[in-house]
């Protein structure tokens, strides 16, 4: 007691003697104190930078935060599990299929539509142009050098290629991880929007068109012809080659050979689905909720959801 109220008036009998004894005991005590104290918040503080140097911090209540719009839900293929959604503001990434959530402050402001995964890099695609992590998920920034335009609203890689394309780039392509780019057409991709799917081959490719609905490339992004579907924001293959295309207006699945494009039961205030390419029947739907997103789960391929 004494060592945590040293400053506390000794009663009147204790001697001036014993008070000196005591002052002494509550510095000594106060040193033993510090101690200990300074290599904790030297980890506590070393800790704060690592997490800010990976471009990490957590959400208020660990929540999906995006801001104000809602713009892509997507599957990490690389890791199990990890999901990310982005907005023009935020994006967040959970590790756990959707129960929690962190932000990833380096994509603040990156107007998250487009993703990209590819061996050694991921890929985001926004107003401020491509931003890109190169060693694991540690921290993304800017990757604009070689780009005809910085207004990317889709973007996706597969097959060793990265495409991408904007209202003022057309459909634009990159056999290097970003780092030059060619021009494949300025007659398409000026309302693409989101990912686009990019086959095995790099050449088959299916975006999104905001006006037209989803379109389609067989020669690299050079030529593009409508697939007759829904106008839509985000696009997603299933286990069985299947293409889910969804956005506000909700979300219609595209099998492998069919032309007809049927609808699928999703929940009440979802616009984006996701495919798990991890897991064959596995589906995520996500809603946005004012600056955050609802997640759900459906482990039947879309019969059935639950909240995640």
């Amino acid at each position: 007691m004494t060592g945590r109220n040293s400053n506390r008036r000794p009663p009147p009998s204790t001697s001036a003697k014993s008070a000196g004894v005591r002052s002494a005991a509550g510095a000594r005590g106060r040193a033993a104190r510090l101690v200990w104290i300074a290599p904790v918040v030297v980890a506590i503080v070393g800790l704060g930078l690592w997490l800010a140097l990976r471009g990490e911090a957590t959400a208020p209540g660990g929540d999906a935060l995006v801001g104000g719009d809602f713009h892509s839900l997507v599957a990490d293929p690389t890791q199990p599990d990890t999901l990310f959604v982005g907005g023009h503001e935020a994006v967040s990434r959970s590790t756990d299929s959707g129960a929690t959530w962190e932000r990833v402050v380096s994509l603040d402001k990156a107007d998250a539509m487009g993703w990209g995964f590819i061996d050694d890099a991921v890929l985001v695609g926004g107003h401020p142009g491509l931003n890109v992590a190169r060693a694991g998920l540690a921290s993304f920034s800017l990757g604009n050098d070689g780009l005809p335009d910085t207004d990317l609203h889709a973007l996706g890689a597969g097959g060793g290629a990265v495409y991408a394309a904007g209202p003022g780039a057309g459909v634009i392509a990159s056999t290097d991880s970003g780092a030059t780019w060619d021009t494949r057409t300025s007659d398409a991709g000026q309302s693409f929007f989101g990912r686009i799917l990019v086959d095995d081959d790099a050449t088959t490719l299916v975006a999104s068109d905001v006006q037209r609905g989803p379109m389609r490339s067989a020669d690299g992004g050079r030529t593009w012809l409508p697939l007759n579907g829904p106008p839509s924001i985000w696009l997603t293959r299933t286990d069985d080659a299947a293409i889910i295309a969804s956005g506000p207006d909700g979300a219609f699945g595209l099998n492998d050979g069919s032309t007809a494009w049927e609808p699928l039961s999703i929940p009440d205030g979802t616009q984006l689905v996701e495919a798990d390419p991890h897991t064959p029947g596995r589906l995520f739907a996500g809603g946005h909720a004012g600056t955050t997103v609802e997640t759900w789960v459906s482990t039947d391929s879309g019969r059935n959801w639950t909240p995640t």
